[in-house]
This record gives C-alpha cells, structure tokens and sequence, in this order.
C-alpha cells in the first residue's frame, strides 16, 4: 500500500513540476535535476569534533526527517526537500567547508557503512521549502573568523540578496 501510495504522488509530482539549473536555481522551481549527492557521518575525522550536532547546534536526524549539509549559498539553512523515489524529507541543517562551490549535498548517514553504500549519486531532487538567506547568515556571520570558507558563504549570500534576507521573499 505504501508502495502505492508513494508512486502515485512520485507520479503527481513529476506531472506538475518544473525544472531548473542548480547553479542559479529559480525561485518557483520545485524540481531541480541532476544534483550531485554524497554522505557523510559524525564518526569521520572532519566531522568528529562536531560530534552528532549540526552546524545549528541540534542533533543529526537520521528518521523520516534527516539532516543534509550544503553550500548555504545555493541551498539556505532550513532548505526542506525530497529526493525523487524515496520516501524521505531532508532539511538543510549543516554545511561543510568541501561543499562550497559545489552545489553539492551531503547527506546524512549514521555510519561509514551507509555512508559508503551512499558514495556519490546525481539525484532529482523536490524543494518543498526554500529555506531563508537571512538565518543563514545570523548563524555564519559570527563565525567568519573560523575559516575562509564560510567568509565565502557569507559573501556569496551577500551578493546573491542585496537587500533580501530569504529566498522566498
């Protein structure tokens, strides 16, 4: 039955959507094609002093919801989506100084096992909710001091709005 019912709103889906470029994603697009996906998980050696949090402070979920790390300059914190034939919903909590620029997500897996079974996929992914440029930057700007990449997050943010503070807006 879930099979079913699953299908059906893929189908749905996939009828009413549009489609957009990853780099310069258009703010009525829900569909976004062909996005580059990795995992990664707390127990990995850049991610271990972090432990099980996000980069927002909350723990990494791994559920019907699950936690996704991104450039917070293409995809802003609170970023909810879903990638097309699984059943679940990724919000944007974390980011990573090697997804800058890359327009890659790294997704969440709680081992190195399921993150390995992951590996690297190009995916079609739905955005639910864009999430907001102005809460990103509330939560980088303080800690521009803590590496060049996040100073370029920030700058790149900063560029991309002007005077918007969220990407719905």
């Amino acid at each position: 039955m879930r099979f079913l019912q699953a299908s059906l709103i893929v189908m749905l889906l996939l009828a009413g959507v549009s489609c957009s470029s990853v780099s310069k994603p258009n703010r009525s697009a829900t569909r976004i094609s062909s996005v580059k996906t990795t995992a990664y998980t707390h127990t990995e050696s850049d991610h271990i002093k972090f432990g099980a949090k996000t980069a927002i402070g909350t723990n990494l979920r791994y559920g019907r919801v699950r936690s996704a790390a991104t450039d917070w300059s293409v995809y802003p914190l609170g970023t909810i989506f879903q990638i097309e034939g699984q059943p679940y919903i990724y919000q944007v909590d974390d980011y990573g100084s090697a997804l800058v620029g890359t327009n890659t997500i790294d997704l969440y897996e709680p081992t190195k096992a399921n993150m390995k079974q992951w590996g690297a996929r190009k995916v079609n992914i739905r955005v639910l909710k864009w999430g907001s440029f102005s809460q990103s930057l509330s939560v980088m700007k303080p800690r521009t001091g803590a590496g060049e990449y996040i100073r370029r997050m920030v700058d790149r943010i900063q560029k991309v709005t002007g005077a918007r503070s969220s990407r719905s807006s």
